[in-house]
């Protein structure tokens, strides 16, 4: 690789996929349109509606944001009536989250144009490599979350349970 190359943004992976990022939430928001929701919010809408009265944790673990981003995203969508937080009988310290009314039919309306924001994504990568890509795209992600698994281990207090998160390593 030649100094040039090393210097070069788009031969690093870290910016490359950052790149992608802003342009497939520029597209979700494009196709949902009106309803306003950013991608983070649908993701917390869809496993809501998939897990009724889960908590933030089972939405970190799902959504794999952190804990900060989940409770802003649920506050936001609690304060647009989309979502409902109520506390437990088992643990007062803890929220159950589910849809409103208004979430549910934000959602069934919403869902169908965040597929075509998808399908419309996906099409701009040759056919066959399609799966490919977004094989390889959840392979990082694995390895990503087993070495944060593994590096929280090795730092966590005896006893304790170690942050879930890369910044550890």
């Amino acid at each position: 690789m030649s100094e040039h190359e090393s210097r070069s943004l788009e031969s690093m992976i870290v910016h490359v996929l950052y790149r992608a990022v802003q342009e497939a939430d520029a597209v979700f928001v494009q196709h949902v349109g009106e309803a306003g929701l950013t991608p983070r919010q649908f993701a917390v809408l869809v496993t809501v509606a998939q897990q009724e009265n889960a908590n933030q944790t089972h939405l970190v673990v799902r959504t794999g944001m952190d804990r900060s981003t989940v409770s802003d995203v649920v506050r936001r969508l609690v304060g647009h009536g989309l979502l409902q937080r109520r506390r437990t009988k088992e643990d007062a310290r803890a929220y159950a989250i589910r849809l409103t009314d208004k979430g549910q039919e934000t959602l069934r309306a919403v869902e169908p144009r965040a597929r075509r924001a998808d399908v419309f994504i996906q099409s701009l990568l040759p056919p066959k490599q399609r799966r490919e890509v977004l094989a390889g795209l959840q392979m990082l992600v694995s390895a990503f979350e087993l070495t944060a698994a593994r590096n929280a281990a090795k730092t966590a207090p005896a006893g304790g349970r170690g942050r879930r998160t890369l910044r550890n390593s």
